[in-house]
C-alpha cells in the first residue's frame, strides 16, 4: 500500500506532464500528448508503488519497467529526474546530438533495459524479464506500459499468450487506452472492454480502470502479484490530458510552440508537485545471481571423420557450456528436435523456455533474459528468423546480449522445399548493428564458436546445417571471431576458393579433382562471415593472381560473396561468386546442390573458367 496520498501523486503526474511539454518544446519535436495520457499511471508506479533503488537503477532486484510505447520517452525521463537521479534541467537537452535522452529510449541510459519505439515489442521483453525473475528466485515484478495503438501488433498477443501459459503473476501490463493513434483514432477507441476481454482470453486477470483516477490506479496496482495470473490493466485515458490539446486529433508527435507550451504549463502548474524526496520502497534483500562466466568450459570429444551435423553439434555445445555456465538459457520455437536444443531442455529444464511457433516473441523473450545478465540462445530454422527481423534489428539498438542459432539453411536441406530453406539469413544478420555472423562447417568448429559467442557480449548469429558433415578439425583447434582457416594451399595455386558450411566440403572435393588435372587451388574455411577473416583471405588471394571464388548455399545478395567482395575489391582482387541464383524447389540435397551450381563439379568448371583453363 502506498504511503503517498493520491492527491500528492496526482500533483507529481502534473509535474511529469510539465517536464514532458517543456522538453519536447525545447527539442522542437516529440510526443507530449502521448506523455500526458500516461502521466498518472507513471506517477503511481514510480512514486506510489514500485520497489527500487532510485540511486541504483541497475540493482538486480529492482522492479523493472519497460516503456513499450517508446515515443513517450520524455515521460520516462521526467520520472527518473523527479526521483533525483539527475537534474531536471537535463530534460531540456532532449533529442540533442551527443545526449543520451534520445527521441526513444535506449540502454545508453542506466534505467533503460531495452530500446523501444518500434511498437509491439515491449511485452515480449517483459515476459523474458519476468521468467528470469523466477529462474533467479527474485521477487521483483516487471511492469510494461503499452499504447492501445500497438495492440494491433500480433507480437503483443504472442507475448500475452506465453505469459498466460506460464502464469506469470510477477508481470503487469498496463495499456494506455487514449483512443487516438498517429493518423486517426484507433480501431476500438475507448472501448476498453474489448482490450480487457482479449487479455482475459489469453489467461490474464484483466481489469479496466479510469487511467486518470489515482485512487483507482493505486487500488489495482495494489493487487499485483495476487493469484496465479499475470495482471493486465486497461487504463482509459485522454491524449494530451490536462492541456488544451486533450482528446483532440492531429496532435500525435507534435511539439507545442513556446506560446502553446506556456499556456499548457500555466494550466498544470497550480496543482503540480515535485517527486523529489518522495519515499520509495527498497527492493527486497535476496541472494543475487552471480552471472559470471566460468574460468573454462569442459573439453569436447570428436573423432576426425565422424559424421555430425553442425545443428547437432550446436545442441551438444549448449549442454556442455551449460554444465559450467549458469548464465546459459535457451529458448526455442517448437523446433527443438530439429535444432537439437532439446538436449539442453533434457539436461537443464529450468533454463529452457519453449516459445512455440511465435518467433517474434521468442526473440523478445531472449532479449529480456539478456537484460538480466543471462546468455540467451534462441534457435529455430534460419528461414523463420526473418519473421522476427524487426525484433532482431531493435536488438541492435538495444545493444542486446543475444545469441541466435538458425538451422536448416540453404538448398542442402533437401526435399522440404523453398519455404523451409534459409537463403536470406546471412544478409539479414549481417545488416544488424554490432552483430557477429558465424557459419561453421564441422562439429568441432561449431562447438568452439558457440563458446566464443557465449563469452563475447553482443548479438551473434550461428548458421547451422541440416546434413551430416565430417569432422575435419582436431578437438584442440582454436577458433576466433573474425578468423578463417586455410585448409589447402601450395605455391602453384591458381585460384583462392572461399567457402563455409556444406560448400566447404564441395570445395575440398573440387580441389582434389582439380589437383588430379594439374590445377592447384587454395581452399579457405570462412567460418566468420562478420567480421570476416579478410586479411587471411587477401593474403592467400595475392598468391593466386588476385583471383577469388566464393561458394555459398545462400542467395548472392548479402551473403559470403558480398562480404568477401566488400573487403577485397578495393585491393584489386577479383571476386567471382557461386550462389543460389534462382528460387529453389524440392529435391535431394545432392541434386539441388548440382542444380543450383554450388557443388564440386560446378566449382571445378568455374575455377577452370576464371583461371583461363579449358573446361
Amino acid at each position: 500500500m502506498s504511503t503517498v496520498s493520491p492527491e500528492a501523486l496526482s500533483g507529481i503526474a502534473n509535474q511529469l506532464r510539465i517536464h514532458s511539454i517543456a522538453s519536447t518544446t525545447a527539442a522542437g519535436s516529440g510526443h507530449p500528448t502521448s506523455c500526458c495520457s500516461g502521466a498518472d499511471v507513471m506517477a503511481a508506479l514510480f512514486f506510489g508503488h514500485m520497489r527500487y533503488d532510485p540511486k541504483n537503477p541497475r540493482h538486480p532486484n529492482n522492479d523493472r519497467f519497460v516503456l513499450s510505447k517508446g515515443h513517450a520517452a520524455p515521460l520516462l525521463y521526467a520520472a527518473w529526474a523527479e526521483t533525483g537521479l539527475f537534474p531536471a534541467s537535463e530534460l531540456l537537452k532532449l533529442r540533442q546530438l551527443g545526449h543520451d535522452l534520445e527521441g526513444h529510449p535506449t540502454p545508453r541510459l542506466p534505467f533503460v533495459d531495452v530500446a523501444t519505439g518500434s511498437l509491439g515489442q515491449g511485452l515480449s521483453v517483459g515476459v523474458g524479464i519476468a521468467l528470469c525473475a523466477r529462474l533467479d528466485q527474485l521477487d521483483y515484478r516487471t511492469y510494461v506500459l503499452l499504447g492501445d495503438g500497438e495492440c494491433a501488433e500480433g507480437s503483443v498477443w504472442e507475448a500475452a499468450s506465453l505469459a498466460g501459459i506460464h502464469k506469470l503473476n510477477n508481470l503487469v501490463a498496463i495499456v494506455d487506452v487514449n483512443r487516438l493513434g498517429q493518423s486517426q483514432a484507433t480501431a476500438f477507441g475507448h472501448d476498453v472492454e474489448i482490450y480487457r476481454s482479449r487479455f482475459a482470453a489469453f489467461g490474464w486477470r484483466a481489469v479496466a480502470i479510469d487511467g486518470h483516477n489515482m485512487a483507482e490506479i493505486l487500488k489495482v496496482l495494489g493487487t499485483a502479484g495476487q493469484g496465479e495470473q499475470p495482471l493486465a490493466i486497461l487504463a482509459k485515458t485522454l491524449k494530451g490530458a490536462g492541456t488544451f490539446a486533450q482528446d483532440k486529433d492531429a496532435w500525435h508527435g507534435k511539439a507545442l510552440s513556446k506560446d502553446e507550451a506556456a499556456q499548457a504549463i500555466a494550466a498544470l502548474q497550480p496543482k503540480a508537485k515535485t517527486g523529489v524526496g518522495t519515499p520509495i520502497p527498497a527492493p527486497s534483500n535476496l541472494p543475487l545471481p552471480k552471472n559470471e562466466p566460468p574460468s573454462a568450459y569442459p573439453p569436447i570429444h570428436y573423432k576426425l571423420g565422424d559424421l555430425v551435423a553442425t545443428r547437432e553439434a550446436y545442441g551438444n555445445a549448449l549442454v556442455r557450456l551449460g554444465e559450467a555456465d549458469s548464465r546459459i538459457v535457451a529458448v526455442d520455437g517448437d523446433t527443438k528436435n530439429s535444432t537439437f536444443s532439446e538436449k539442453f531442455l533434457k539436461k537443464f529444464p529450468s533454463r529452457f523456455v519453449e516459445c512455440f511457433i511465435a518467433e517474434q516473441n521468442m526473440v523478445g523473450v531472449a532479449i529480456g533474459f539478456g537484460t538480466r545478465g543471462k546468455v540467451p540462445f534462441a534457435s529455430t530454422f534460419a528461414a523463420f528468423f526473418t519473421r522476427a527481423a524487426d525484433q532482431i534489428r531493435m536488438a541492435g539498438h538495444s545493444m542486446a546480449n543475444l545469441k541466435l542459432a538458425g538451422s536448416h539453411v540453404g538448398v542442402s536441406i533437401g526435399e522440404d522445399g523453398g519455404s523451409q530453406m534459409g537463403l536470406e539469413d546471412l544478409a539479414l544478420m549481417r545488416t544488424v548493428g554490432g552483430s557477429v555472423v558465424l557459419y561453421p562447417s564441422d562439429a568441432v568448429s561449431t562447438e568452439k564458436l558457440v563458446e566464443q559467442i557465449a563469452l563475447a557480449r553482443g548479438i551473434a548469429y550461428l548458421r547451422t546445417s541440416r546434413p551430416k558433415t565430417p569432422v575435419i578439425y582436431k578437438n584442440d583447434e582454436a577458433f576466433s571471431i573474425g578468423g578463417a582457416k586455410v585448409l589447402r594451399q601450395s605455391p602453384n595455386d591458381h585460384v583462392t576458393v572461399v567457402a563455409a558450411g556444406v560448400t566447404l566440403f564441395e570445395a575440398l572435393k573440387a580441389a582434389d579433382r582439380l589437383a588430379a588435372q594439374g590445377i592447384a587451388v587454395t581452399v579457405i574455411d570462412a567460418f566468420s562471415i562478420k567480421p570476416l577473416g579478410a586479411e587471411i583471405i587477401r593474403s592467400a588471394a595475392q598468391k593466386t593472381d588476385n583471383l577469388v571464388l566464393t561458394v555459398e548455399d545462400h542467395y548472392p545478395q548479402g551473403g559470403l560473396g558480398d562480404a568477401v567482395a566488400g573487403k577485397l575489391s578495393a585491393h584489386g582482387i577479383r571476386v567471382h561468386k557461386l550462389a543460389v541464383m534462382e528460387l529453389p524447389r524440392s529435391g535431394k540435397p545432392e541434386e539441388l546442390l548440382a542444380k543450383f551450381g554450388i557443388d564440386a563439379p560446378a566449382i571445378v568448371n568455374k575455377v577452370k573458367a576464371i583461371a583461363g583453363q579449358k573446361t
